[in-house]
């Protein structure tokens, strides 16, 4: 398989702060959403994108990759996983994703699964639950980590993972929250339980807070100045949000109950981000200018 570099598909320095790497996920991400973008090659893009932010969005995977990637590999180059890769680092969970947390279509590349699908020993030490005095191996649970898109714990949807070679089908409880466990009986390792350890896959459009949904909606100074009515996705589809009048930049509008489920409801809050589009001819030039003299503005 070939070594990938996450900093360059993403487009920043790998001395990039935590902020930059979410900007520029956030920039490409919507660049390349298959259900917006035209270009050729736009889903794969996408999922690439998707990938290399999961790895760089997390301190953990971050610092090991950085330790891997100081040794010198670049991309495209032949890459096998060192044997000591993650001696130490804590890996204590098996990466497990689900039907889209990697992207439109499917789960993450080998590379990264080779890098941070390290599953970690059973939990069986000594005779107790499970153990078998026959001579068999005792009955240990696994526990991983399973990656849960928004959609998924909006809908209730479930998931096809693979375990060390199986395909599972995991039910994803409605509104189900970060750190819960999904239990698989006798699915884990020697028919122990498998342990699903649930977090929130990284969305292109969303971010969380608690069972709040959060969207930064971009509009142009004059739908912020003269109030309009706008098409904005939740997670349950797109719905109309309308712009007051006046608004200015950083507004939060809500929309209640289009958040995760729960007992209220999340709701949806869309942060307003004015954006001015840059002049791509002479008229559209001096209608600037002339929105600037309106102002007593000279340019």
């Amino acid at each position: 398989m070939e070594f990938k570099d996450y900093y360059a598909t993403l487009g920043v320095e790998p001395s990039a702060g935590d902020a930059e790497i979410k900007t520029a996920y956030r920039r490409l991400a919507r660049k390349y959403h298959p259900d917006v973008s035209k270009e050729a090659g736009a889903e794969e893009k996408f999922k690439g994108i998707n990938e290399a932010y999961e790895a760089l969005r997390d301190p953990q995977k971050r610092a090991a990759y950085d330790q891997l990637k100081a040794q010198g590999y670049r991309p495209g180059e032949e890459f096998n996983v060192p044997p000591n890769y993650g001696g130490g680092g804590g890996f204590d969970f098996e990466e497990v994703f689900g039907g889209g947390a990697g992207g439109a279509n499917g789960g993450f590349s080998d590379f990264f699964e080779s890098l941070f699908a390290r599953q970690r020993g059973g939990a069986g030490r000594g005779p107790g639950p499970g153990f078998s005095s026959g001579g068999h191996a005792p009955q240990r649970d696994t526990r991983a980590k399973l990656s849960v898109p928004l959609e998924a714990a909006y809908n209730g949807d479930t998931l096809r993972i693979t375990v060390n070679g199986r395909q599972l089908d995991v039910r994803v409880p409605k509104g189900i929250k970060p750190g819960q466990v999904i239990r698989l009986g006798g699915q884990g390792t020697d028919g122990g339980n498998l342990l699903l350890e649930v977090e929130y896959a990284a969305h292109p459009q969303f971010e969380v807070d608690g069972r709040n949904i959060l969207y930064t909606l971009q509009v142009t100074p004059w739908q912020a100045a003269l109030g309009t009515s706008i098409s904005v996705p939740t997670l349950g589809g797109a719905v109309e949000l309308k712009v007051a009048a006046g608004s200015d930049a950083g507004r939060r509008l809500r929309r209640r109950g289009r958040g995760l489920p729960g007992n209220p409801d999340g709701d949806q809050i869309v942060e307003l981000e004015i954006v001015a589009p840059a002049a791509s001819d002479e008229a559209q030039a001096e209608a600037y200018r002339n929105l600037a003299k309106a102002f007593g503005e000279s340019i």
